[in-house]
């Protein structure tokens, strides 16, 4: 299968993906119907009616704050992306060099199944961890609601302390991410016949892995892109929750709360998008490195 034909492929999956992800949002959003919980007939109507409007791009008004929808949505996604890329930066500054060494570090390669254990560290306790040394030494935790850190970061280090430890743990839960998609590619590369062949015609082991496993590491994680993403987002949701962020997964969690089906619903369809968004984009740049014959 070509590039070209193996890329419409794909974006028919993508297509069909996001579609799904409409429909879940519909059926969430129709919950915020009045008699729509009466029974399925009721249920049907009000599902069909908000699919109608969601697919006019009509998200109606929140429950909580009689604003629009998409209002309350662009002031909270850019307060989790102010979470998300610093932990992106994290996760790849730790889970790269983690995943290569414990993946084709032969001395290392003993060690991985206790890295996995640790990683494996749900993000709430390790949430509940900070949340006590924060406590504990007086660090301040807290954002305002705005996008402020950026700029005061510029100016000092003030605004350090708001961002480093959620950030960190939102990092850590990517870099685990990470660290498994190349552990994994790494590790299937090795395993690979080329690689013997190569070993018996003299060639050396650090030789072998600096010409072929690059290309086999990126493959890897390209092809976990959806899967890293998700964790970011995931770690995210948690974060907001426990530290008070005011990001759009902390709109989510108060938005089922309080029965705001509306929010959750385009919530849920941006993050979804996000995701699939990420696995379609992953998928073509494994395919391109790879080549014709993956």
């Amino acid at each position: 299968m070509g590039m070209w034909a193996y890329a419409g492929r794909q974006t028919g999956r993508y297509v069909l993906e996001l579609a799904g992800a409409f429909l879940l949002a519909a059926a969430v959003a129709a919950l915020s119907q009045t008699g729509a919980r009466h029974g399925t007939g009721p249920y049907l109507s009000a599902f069909f009616a908000r699919l109608d409007e969601i697919a006019h791009w009509q998200f109606g008004q929140s429950a909580m704050s009689s604003l629009p929808v998409a209002s309350e949505i662009a002031r909270a996604l850019p307060v989790t992306f102010e979470l998300v890329g610093p932990g992106l930066i994290v996760a790849l500054v730790v889970g790269v060099p983690i995943g290569l060494l414990f993946g084709a570090g032969r001395y290392f390669r003993p060690v991985a199944p206790f890295i996995q254990v640790v990683t494996a560290v749900p993000v709430f306790c390790m949430a509940l961890l900070a949340l006590w040394l924060a406590h504990h030494f007086g660090w301040k935790i807290s954002h305002a609601g705005s996008l402020q850190f950026w700029s005061t970061l510029m100016r000092d280090a003030g605004g350090l302390e708001a961002i480093a430890i959620p950030a960190l743990i939102v990092g850590a839960s990517g870099a685990a991410a990470i660290q498994l998609a190349l552990h994994r590619a790494v590790s299937g590369a090795m395993r690979e016949p080329f690689y013997e062949n190569l070993r018996r015609m003299g060639l050396g082991g650090f030789e072998i892995d600096r010409a072929y496993l690059p290309p086999y590491a990126m493959i890897g994680f390209f092809r976990s892109l959806g899967e890293i993403a998700l964790s970011l987002l995931a770690a995210n949701a948690v974060v907001e929750w426990m530290f008070g962020w005011p990001g759009a997964a902390d709109l989510f969690i108060h938005s089922v709360a309080l029965h705001d089906w509306n929010v959750a619903a385009l919530v849920l369809l941006v993050f979804a998008g996000i995701v699939i968004t990420a696995d379609f984009l992953g998928q073509l740049g494994a395919r391109a490195i790879a080549g014709a014959a993956p």
